[in-house]
């Protein structure tokens, strides 16, 4: 007896919410895939950490904090200063 795997994901989506974790863990994915995106582009252009640090005109600490999936107050801004000195624009939308 097979499981149906038809709305996988609306389920799981669905449990995330009735255990009031939902904006949570979606804020951590979203933080993952930003931090994955910069670091690729961040290869990409071969800028090491220092050089990124210091064309976003930022610490090294504070883009270790954004390349940190698990700390949640990386702000537009700096988004949108990695994003420039990578020659990328960010896009963020309601849906």
């Amino acid at each position: 007896n097979r499981m149906k795997r038809n709305n996988v994901g609306s389920s799981f989506d669905s449990w995330l919410r009735e255990e009031g974790i939902y904006e949570e863990v979606s804020a951590t994915a979203i933080r993952r895939v930003l931090a994955r995106q910069v670091e690729a582009a961040m290869t990409e252009k071969k800028f090491s950490r220092t050089e990124m640090a210091r064309r976003m005109r930022t610490s090294r600490a504070a883009l270790d904090r954004l390349l940190d999936p698990e700390y949640g107050a990386i702000t537009l801004s700096t988004l949108c200063k990695a994003a420039n000195v990578l020659g990328r624009e960010l896009v963020v939308e309601l849906r």
